[in-house]
């Protein structure tokens, strides 16, 4: 909202230090402060008032050190990461972008699942919570919303560098040249040199009869992505700060690759595809990043209030829907490693038990516990130990992905 203020007063009185609201960092770095202010200052009254409302987490015993200790901790939290997410946005984001539209509802829509989730089993005092079928249903809809938006929307488009023989007639120009925006299902696929891939690829073999398939196939791709990290997000919340502090990490590489991607220059020089418009969303990721580390105040160990289901789903579909949106995908097992790593570990874990139970008549398990931090917790290690490390291989592998615009 403040970007179409304070462009009216640029062009009707022409106010001095307007026109810095043009530029993209700016903004981006008002979101940022402005969702720690957020989440540092009103997240303590939403806790004392979770407080009051006797909103504590039910811990089951699973014989765990420390666990016992954060039985009546105040959950539901992850209604500051949003509010800390979506007020900056709304406030210095260009809002009739597509690509914002997309992740405010993508950050609404998950968070309300998460949030009556949470509800059911604080209020309604059920440890169940809201039934999984539910859950996966709410996080295919997004899907279906997010895969057509960017299959169909005319503003979801890409821009293709134009070959040397038609760029002659555009020697004298400073700048690269850069052929129509069009609309397209290509997306780029790390470590190769022609790093692109398009989904039509799965659907070429049948001629015209295909092309109508080839939406189908992408926004198969697409429920299956939202719906794979969400969940990684929500297993990965278990100890104090983990999934807070990784998906910051994680954000901060797409908000690089945002950047890059939306900016003509940058993508010219990188050789990788130009994405009109989606240099907006650094605004969107960069308060989500303020939102993450205000929410870290409270939340490192010993945390002071826990993120709950409204949190951890959303945190994880809208590290997806980003990642979708500036054609990013196949990076994410990269850059949300960890949520992929804790995913992993559980579905190793009840197949291998559910194997050899029907083959030895006894379960095995590969983990002493899953998901995995909770195998290092059963090994000794301190839970603090457990998240910094996950951290540090966190920063890793976002620093990977983003040297990936260069190895190919």
């Amino acid at each position: 909202m403040l970007y179409y203020l304070f462009d009216f007063l640029d062009q009707t009185y022409d106010l001095p230090g307007a026109g810095v609201f043009q530029y993209i960092t700016f903004r981006a770095a008002m979101a940022v402060i402005t969702s720690l202010l957020i989440g540092m200052v009103f997240g303590k009254r939403l806790i004392d008032r979770l407080h009051a409302m006797q909103v504590g987490e039910t811990v089951r015993d699973l014989g765990l050190e420390g666990q016992k200790e954060k039985a009546g901790t105040p959950t539901m939290g992850g209604t500051i990461i949003l509010l800390s997410i979506i007020v900056p946005t709304l406030l210095w984001a260009k809002l009739d972008n597509i690509y914002i539209i997309l992740m405010l509802i993508s950050t609404l829509w998950m968070g309300a699942i998460g949030f009556v989730d949470d509800y059911i089993k604080v209020f309604k005092k059920d440890k169940k919570g809201l039934r999984g079928i539910f859950k996966v249903i709410g996080q295919v809809g997004l899907g279906i919303i997010v895969g057509a938006t960017l299959y169909f929307h005319p503003e979801v488009t890409i821009k293709e560098q134009l070959p040397v023989v038609q760029t002659e007639q555009f020697e004298a120009a400073s700048g690269p040249s850069y052929g129509d925006a069009h609309k397209s299902t290509k997306t780029t696929i790390p470590f190769f040199k022609n790093n692109e891939f398009d989904y039509a690829y799965f659907t070429n073999w049948m001629g015209d009869a295909g092309k109508p398939l080839t939406a189908v196939v992408y926004i198969l791709a697409v429920i299956f992505i939202v719906t794979a990290v969400s969940n990684g997000a929500n297993l990965t919340d278990g100890l104090d700060g983990l999934a807070t502090g990784t998906s910051a990490i994680a954000m901060t590489a797409l908000l690089v690759l945002a950047y890059v991607s939306g900016s003509i220059i940058f993508a010219s020089y990188l050789n990788i595809m130009y994405i009109p418009n989606t240099g907006e969303l650094v605004i969107f990721a960069a308060a989500f990043i303020g939102a993450a580390i205000g929410f870290l105040w409270y939340n490192s160990f010993p945390a002071q209030v826990f993120m709950g289901d409204t949190g951890s789903l959303a945190i994880g579909a809208i590290i997806a829907v980003l990642a979708l949106a500036v054609r990013k995908e196949f990076l994410l097992p990269i850059i949300a490693g960890v949520f992929l790593a804790e995913n992993l570990s559980v579905i190793i874990q009840v197949s291998y038990f559910k194997y050899t139970k029907k083959k030895y008549g006894e379960g095995r398990r590969v983990f002493l516990m899953s998901p995995l931090h909770h195998h290092y917790q059963k090994k000794g290690y301190p839970e603090t130990k457990i998240v910094t490390r996950f951290w540090i291989v966190g920063i890793m592998l976002a620093v990977a992905a983003i040297a990936t615009l260069k190895l190919r």
